[in-house]
C-alpha cells in the first residue's frame, strides 16, 4: 500500500467526503447489509426502533439527531453479535398533510407521497442502518386495513363505543381533539384556542386499563427516563376517595359527588356544578326565568374559555346561583347549588362539594359571593406564631395539611387518615356513599371530522343500528378526493362522497350509510411497531410468531414530546392485544431514550426567527458523517444541542485525520498484532474494553472523545514511533474503523476497505480486549501539600499506603515545600493521592 503521508497534501484535501458517499451508497443499496428476513434462528435478537417521521417536507435537524443516535445503538448491537431489526416507515395520515394540500389545491395523497419520496431519498443518503425491505406508510390501504381490524377487535371487546359528550373543538381545523392534543388550551397542530362542543363521537375505553397503565410503570423505572414516568403518572392521575350521594331538593335521584376528602364533609357549605354539565342544564330548568337567562349567558361565556383558564387559581371566580339546594348527607344542612366554571364537566361526576376552609379555589369563590366558611380540620398551618387559630375567611388562605377533626360531630378528634376511613364507612353503612377511585385520564376520543385518515369501519343502519363492517370487506378505502370540498367546516368531507357513503347494511341488506369520521392518527402509531414484524403479510396485522421472536422493542428512540400521547396509547393497545391473546407481553417498549432538541442561538429553529438551519445545507457543506458525528459528540443525548455552539467543520477535520490513519497502514491484515508497540496496544485495548459500557449508558459523546484520543495516539505512533508498518498501528486503525461505524459509516466503510477487508464494516464483530493489556503498569500518584499539587510520582498500582507515604515524604519537591513547617496530618488514598497538611512550628 502506498504511503501518501509525505505528499504534503492536507488531510482535508485527501479526504473527499462527497466521493466517499457517492462510492458507498450504491454498494450498500446492492449488498443490503441490514436486511433481517433470513437471520440465523440461534442468534440473539434485538429490536431497535426510532419514532417514525411525519412526511411534512424534507428531513430537518431534529431528524438528523434522532436517527444518528438511534443508529449508534443499532450498529453497536450488531457488533456485539446480535441480529438487529431496525425498520423505518412514515406516519403519513393527519391534519398537516390535509391542510397543506388544501392550501396548495392538491390531493393529500400526492402531497404526502411526494414528501415521503423526498424524505426517503434523504434518509438513504443519511445512511441509518435500516432494513429497507420493511418500509410501511400508514396511508397505504395495506396498512390502515389493520387499523380498522384493530378498531373492530376493540369494538367486539366493548372498548370502542360512541357517545354524545362535550369535546375539545378546534375552530380553525374544524375537528375534535383528544385531551392530550390540547396543549396550554391550544390545538397542538395549529396553536389556535380550543373550545368545547357537544358532539357524538367514537371513543376507545382506555380508562378500563387505567390501573394497569399506572401500576405497570413501576417495571419501566430502570429503563425509561424518570421525567416520562412522572408525566405518565400525572396524566393518568389516580386518586382515592369516596362517591358521596347528595339529595337534591325537587329531584328524585341523588347526585353522586366524588371527593378525595370525605373527612371534610362537615365543612361543605355549598355545591358547585360545571355549567356545561348535563346536570347544570337539568337543575336550571327548575329555576326562575331570570336565573335561566343569567345561566344561559354565563354558559355561552364559559364555552369560549379554555380549560387551562378555567382551572387557573389566578382568575376571578364567577358563577350563577341556580336557586336549588342539596342536602349534606352527614348533617342534613341545605347547601346552595352554584354553577361555576372552575369545575369541569368531565371531572368525577361534574359536581363538587365545596369546602372553602380547606380548598383554595372553593375559598376564593366563597369570599367572592359571601358564602359560609367552616373549619373542620385543625391543621399545623392553621395557627399563627402565638398559637392563635387563623380564620380562612379573614386571611384568604385555605388551611392545608393534616390535622384533627373539629366541628364534625362524632368524628371530632380523629386524624385525617382515621376520619377518611371512618366517614366513608359510615356513609357506606347508611347507603349514602362508597369508596371510589378516580382518574384524571379520560377515554381516548378517536373521531376526526377530516378526510385524510383511516375511515371508521362502522355502518349505520336505521333498522340495525351500528353494524361493524365484516372483516372480509376490509379495508374500507378512502374515496378519491376529487370533487370533494376538503375545507374544514365542522363535518367530515366524506359525507359528500355519496357513492362511498351509501351502502347496504351487512346485517339486513337495507339502505344504510358509512360512518364518515376518520380515526385519530395516534391509532396508526399505537401498534406500528408490530406491523414492522411482517409488513407485507396480507392475511393478518402481524405474525404472532414473529412477535415472539422480536418483540417487544428493546430500545425505542424519540422525542419527549410524545411522552404522553403516543406512548400512553401504544401501551394501552399493547395491553389489549395481550388480553386478546395475540402477543405475550404487556409493554411495547422495554427501554426508552429521549433525545433533546436542536436549537440555534438558544431558540427553536424557525423561518420567522431567522435562525433556521437546513439539514441539506449542512450535509452539502460538511458531509453526512460530520453531521452525524457532531450530533453524537455534542453532549448527552437527552440534552438540547445548540448548533451555534458545535462544529461540524471540526468533526470533518477529525474524520479526515482518522481516515488518513487507515490509509497510512502498510502492514498486512494477517500480521501478528501481539508484536506491535505495547503502549499503543494498551490504548487500543482500553478503548475496546470501555466503549461498549459507555454506549450502553448512552455516553456517546464520551466514546467520541476517547476515539479522538486513540486517533491521536495512533497518529503519534505512525509519525514518531515504529511507523505505519507497526502491527499495533493496524490494530488501532481497525479499531478506529469499527468505532467510526457507529457514528460515521461512510468514513468507516472506506477505511475498512483500505485496510484490506470486504464490506461491510457494519457486520464486523467488536473484538474482545486482551485482559493482559488492561493491567496498568504504573499509575500517577498526585502529592499535595496544604491543598496544592507539589509532585507527581509514577508508582505501582499495587503500592500500599505506608510505602506511598514514605515516597511522598522523600520527594524533594515536598521537602522543599515543607521546609521548617510541621507536618500535622497525612491522608493517603493509595495509589492515587497523598495529602500532607502542615503548620508553622511553634
Amino acid at each position: 500500500m502506498t504511503n501518501e503521508h509525505d505528499t504534503g497534501r492536507s488531510d482535508e484535501a485527501r479526504y473527499d467526503f462527497r466521493a466517499i458517499q457517492e462510492k458507498w451508497l450504491p454498494v450498500w443499496e446492492q449488498l443490503k447489509p441490514f436486511a433481517t428476513n433470513d437471520v440465523p434462528a440461534d442468534r440473539p435478537r434485538k429490536y431497535v426502533l426510532d419514532m417514525f417521521p411525519y412526511p411534512s417536507g424534507d428531513l430537518h435537524m431534529g431528524h438528523a439527531e434522532a436517527y444518528a443516535l438511534g443508529d449508534v445503538i443499532a450498529r453497536f448491537w450488531r457488533q456485539q453479535g446480535f441480529s438487529v431489526l431496525h425498520p423505518i416507515g412514515w406516519d403519513a395520515f393527519g391534519l398537516p398533510a390535509e391542510n397543506a394540500a388544501i392550501k396548495r389545491g392538491l390531493d393529500p395523497r400526492g402531497w404526502t407521497y411526494d414528501n415521503i419520496a423526498q424524505q426517503k431519498a434523504s434518509m438513504r443518503r443519511y445512511a441509518p442502518s435500516f432494513d429497507w425491505d420493511r418500509v410501511i406508510q400508514t396511508c397505504d390501504p395495506e396498512y390502515y386495513r389493520w387499523n380498522q381490524w384493530l378498531f373492530l377487535k376493540l369494538y367486539e371487546k366493548g372498548l370502542a363505543y360512541r357517545k354524545a359528550s362535550l369535546v375539545n373543538w378546534c375552530p380553525f381545523d374544524q375537528t375534535v381533539l383528544a385531551n392530550e392534543q390540547v396543549v396550554g388550551g391550544r390545538c397542538e397542530r395549529c396553536d389556535n384556542l380550543v373550545t368545547k362542543k357537544k358532539l357524538t363521537q367514537w371513543y376507545f375505553r382506555i380508562t378500563e386499563y387505567a390501573d394497569r397503565l399506572l401500576d405497570d410503570l413501576a417495571g419501566l423505572e430502570a429503563t425509561w427516563p424518570s421525567k416520562v414516568i412522572s408525566m405518565q403518572r400525572n396524566w393518568i392521575g389516580r386518586s382515592t376517595g369516596a362517591d358521596v350521594d347528595f339529595r337534591i331538593e325537587g329531584r328524585e335521584q341523588p347526585v353522586s359527588v366524588y371527593t378525595t376528602r370525605p373527612d371534610t364533609l362537615y365543612g361543605a357549605t355549598f355545591m358547585v356544578v360545571a355549567p356545561d354539565a348535563d346536570l347544570a342544564a337539568e337543575l336550571v330548568e327548575g329555576s326562575s326565568a331570570e336565573v335561566r337567562e343569567r345561566f344561559d349567558a354565563y354558559l355561552e361565556r364559559v364555552r369560549g374559555t379554555t380549560e387551562m383558564d378555567r382551572l387557573s387559581t389566578e382568575r376571578e371566580k364567577t358563577g350563577v346561583f341556580l336557586e336549588r339546594y342539596a342536602i349534606n348527607p352527614v348533617n342534613g344542612e341545605r347547601l346552595p347549588i352554584w354553577a361555576a366554571d372552575y369545575v369541569l364537566a368531565d371531572y368525577g361526576h361534574g359536581a363538587i362539594m365545596a369546602v372553602p376552609a380547606h380548598d383554595q379555589r372553593d375559598l376564593d369563590f366563597a369570599r367572592a359571593f359571601g358564602l359560609p366558611v367552616r373549619v373542620v380540620v385543625e391543621t399545623s398551618s392553621g395557627a399563627d406564631a402565638d398559637g392563635v387559630s387563623r380564620d380562612p375567611q379573614a386571611t384568604g388562605e385555605a388551611l392545608a395539611g393534616d390535622g384533627v377533626l373539629v366541628n364534625s360531630g362524632e368524628f371530632d378528634g380523629l386524624s385525617k387518615a382515621e376520619a377518611i376511613q371512618s366517614v366513608t364507612a359510615r356513609l357506606r353503612e347508611q347507603g349514602l356513599g362508597e369508596p371510589a377511585t378516580n382518574f384524571r385520564l379520560r377515554d381516548w376520543l378517536i373521531s376526526r371530522q377530516r378526510y385524510w385518515g383511516t375511515p371508521i369501519p362502522i355502518i349505520h343502519c336505521p333498522a340495525c343500528g351500528e353494524v361493524p363492517v365484516p372483516e372480509d370487506q376490509l379495508p374500507v378505502e378512502l374515496p378519491s378526493a376529487e370533487g370533494l370540498d376538503l375545507q374544514p367546516k365542522g363535518t367530515s368531507p366524506l359525507g359528500a362522497a355519496e357513492e362511498w357513503v351509501n351502502v347496504s347494511c351487512p346485517s339486513c341488506g337495507g339502505d344504510a350509510k358509512r360512518d364518515t369520521d376518520t380515526m385519530d392518527t395516534f391509532v396508526d402509531s399505537s401498534w406500528y411497531f408490530l406491523r414492522f414484524l411482517s409488513p407485507h403479510d396480507d392475511t393478518q396485522a402481524f405474525d404472532p410468531a414473529e412477535a415472539k421472536k422480536w418483540a417487544p422493542v428493546d430500545q425505542y428512540v424519540g422525542g419527549v414530546t410524545h411522552a404522553i400521547l403516543h406512548l400512553l396509547y401504544a401501551r394501552f393497545v399493547t395491553k389489549v392485544l395481550n388480553d386478546l391473546g395475540y402477543i405475550d407481553f404487556g409493554e411495547p417498549f422495554t427501554a426508552l431514550l429521549n433525545q433533546g432538541m436542536v436549537l440555534m442561538d438558544g431558540s427553536a429553529m424557525s423561518k420567522s426567527r431567522g435562525n433556521l438551519v437546513r439539514l441539506s445545507d449542512q450535509l452539502d457543506e460538511h458531509g453526512v458523517d460530520a453531521v452525524r458525528l457532531t450530533m453524537a459528540f455534542a453532549g448527552p443525548p437527552e440534552d438540547d444541542i445548540d448548533w451555534a455552539d458545535v462544529s461540524p467543520a471540526g468533526s470533518a477535520k477529525f474524520l479526515a485525520r482518522a481516515w488518513r490513519v487507515g490509509d497510512d497502514v502498510t502492514s498486512a491484515p494477517d500480521v501478528d498484532r501481539t508484536t506491535g508497540d505495547a503502549a499503543l496496544r494498551r490504548v487500543t485495548h482500553h478503548f475496546l474494553a470501555d466503549a461498549p459500557s459507555l454506549v450502553e449508558a448512552f455516553k456517546f459523546n464520551v466514546v467520541v472523545a476517547r476515539l479522538m484520543e486513540l486517533v491521536n495516539a495512533t497518529r503519534k505512533a505512525i509519525d514518531t514511533g515504529a511507523g505505519a508498518a507497526d502491527p499495533a498501528v493496524r490494530e488501532a486503525a481497525e479499531t478506529i474503523a469499527l468505532a467510526l461505524n457507529l457514528f460515521a459509516p461512510y468514513t468507516a466503510e472506506d477505511m475498512w476497505q483500505r485496510l484490506g477487508y470486504e464490506p461491510s464494516v457494519a457486520l464486523a464483530q467488536w473484538p474482545a480486549p486482551d485482559a493482559s493489556l488492561l493491567v496498568e503498569q504504573s499509575v500517577t500518584s498526585i502529592i499535595q501539600v496544604d491543598g496544592k499539587v507539589r509532585d507527581r510520582l509514577e508508582v505501582s498500582p499495587r503500592i500500599d499506603a505506608e510505602e506511598l507515604e514514605a515516597l511522598a515524604r522523600a520527594s524533594q519537591a515536598v521537602q522543599r515545600t515543607v521546609a521548617d513547617r510541621e507536618i500535622v496530618n497525612v491522608i493517603v488514598r493509595a495509589p492515587r493521592v497523598v495529602n500532607i497538611a502542615t503548620r508553622p512550628r511553634a
